[in-house]
């Protein structure tokens, strides 16, 4: 081993840490991080660009109180939900609360599916992000067509918990825009000719009925479309700026998704322990 890369060695080690979980939605990225940051005594702070927003909980699958298991969570629930909340403002409040956390001698944990958030905290001229912290990344990834199958599943539930309820709670029918704020979440737009037909004294119920049931299937290819997004994005991160990105598979988690006692014994010994092991071997060098 060379001089200049002991050098960089030991001024890697100095730094500290700060864990990033990453992955396409449906993966699993908040029951993970909450298990680590129980285990090794962290704190969440959330990088999903809808999830900053105030209100629809059930169309963005926020973390419950209970979920939370007591872990403090960061960046959730906090924005206007009428104001874009750009990349500037997540590297802005992302980094503060990483370096109230890592003050108080917490781990930080960065999770969330937004990649360009993430990659805007990391790769930040201006606050040199890499040069103050040691970047642990993991990618929760599954087979597409595996996870594909899931949020399907879970957006039918989430209509039953009252998805459409929600977005009909934001509608406004002299707005068209759903380019900014939480209108441009994934399932308001698709709703928007459903929730015009209902308050159309002319709409037949056939005709309402159809429109939602159009409007659902649209939010599930969306929600796919945007897994091969995330993924791929992933990918690049890895690929072109060299991240060290370790892969979890979370697919046979999924395979088993009919029997809770098989699938929590393939999240244990396939994802959490895994994990763990990797934070642990960050934290041990610095």
């Amino acid at each position: 081993m060379n001089r200049v890369y002991r050098l960089k060695m030991a001024m890697n080690m100095n730094k500290k840490v700060v864990v990033f979980i990453m992955g396409a939605t449906g993966s699993g990225k908040s029951k993970l991080s909450i298990s680590l940051a129980a285990g090794v005594g962290g704190e969440i702070i959330n990088s999903d660009k809808i999830q900053v927003y105030r209100g629809l909980d059930v169309l963005s699958n926020k973390v419950t109180e209970a979920e939370m298991q007591g872990v403090p969570h960061h960046l959730l629930s906090g924005a206007d939900p009428d104001v874009e909340f750009t990349a500037g403002d997540f590297c802005l409040q992302a980094t503060a609360a990483i370096e109230k956390i890592s003050g108080s001698g917490k781990l930080p944990i960065v999770v969330g599916g937004s990649n360009s958030f993430i990659e805007a905290l990391v790769e930040d001229p201006i606050s040199q992000f890499k040069s103050t912290y040691r970047c642990c990344f993991i990618w929760l990834d599954a087979c597409p067509l595996v996870l594909g199958k899931f949020v399907s599943e879970r957006v039918d539930q989430m209509v039953e918990q009252g998805l459409v309820e929600e977005v009909r709670g934001i509608f406004d029918p002299d707005c068209e825009d759903y380019t900014k704020g939480i209108r441009k979440a994934i399932g308001v737009p698709e709703l928007d000719e459903y929730l015009r037909a209902e308050i159309n004294k002319n709409a037949s119920e056939v005709e309402k009925t159809a429109l939602l049931k159009a409007a659902i299937t649209q939010i599930k290819l969306n929600t796919i479309s945007l897994i091969y997004r995330q993924v791929e994005k992933i990918k690049q991160l890895n690929d072109i700026l060299m991240w060290p990105i370790h892969r979890i598979d979370v697919t046979p988690v999924f395979q088993v998704n009919g029997d809770k006692e098989a699938q929590e014994v393939n999240w244990e010994m396939l994802v959490f322990k895994p994990s763990l092991g990797i934070v642990e071997e960050y934290l041990k060098n610095i």
